[in-house]
């Protein structure tokens, strides 16, 4: 029963990251193709730690899978921010479809920060 689970959690995992693939391939600027990418392959691969932790089943491995998701948990956001802040500094441009620019405007290039409104 648990190497069924533990199947069922891979590959649910895989195509999630598969899904974070195709969004790469698929949207049109790094600020969509950020948003795709980082919720799916969060997910992903928390799916795929948990298969790890259930086909081994012993404490350390649940152990060390926790550890591995929650540290990519805390990690992605982040990192997917950094990310989409530098593109937006250097100046990425936004897809034509995008609706609306929150910074424009409120951002100061010299000192990197955000004016009042």
């Amino acid at each position: 029963m648990s190497a069924l689970l533990a199947l069922a959690l891979l590959l649910a995992g895989c195509v999630l990251m598969l899904l974070a693939a195709v969004g790469v391939v698929r949207m049109p600027d790094v600020f969509t193709r950020m948003q795709a990418t980082s919720k799916a392959v969060t997910l992903g691969q928390a799916c795929m730690m948990l298969a790890v932790a259930v086909a081994f089943g012993t404490p350390g491995a649940w152990l060390r899978a926790g550890a591995i998701a929650l540290l990519f948990l805390l990690t992605a956001p982040v990192a997917a921010h950094a990310i989409g802040r530098a593109a937006y500094f250097t100046g990425c441009r936004l897809w034509s479809g995008s609706v609306r620019d929150d910074l424009r405007g409120r951002y100061d290039e010299k000192t990197h920060s955000l004016r009042g409104r």
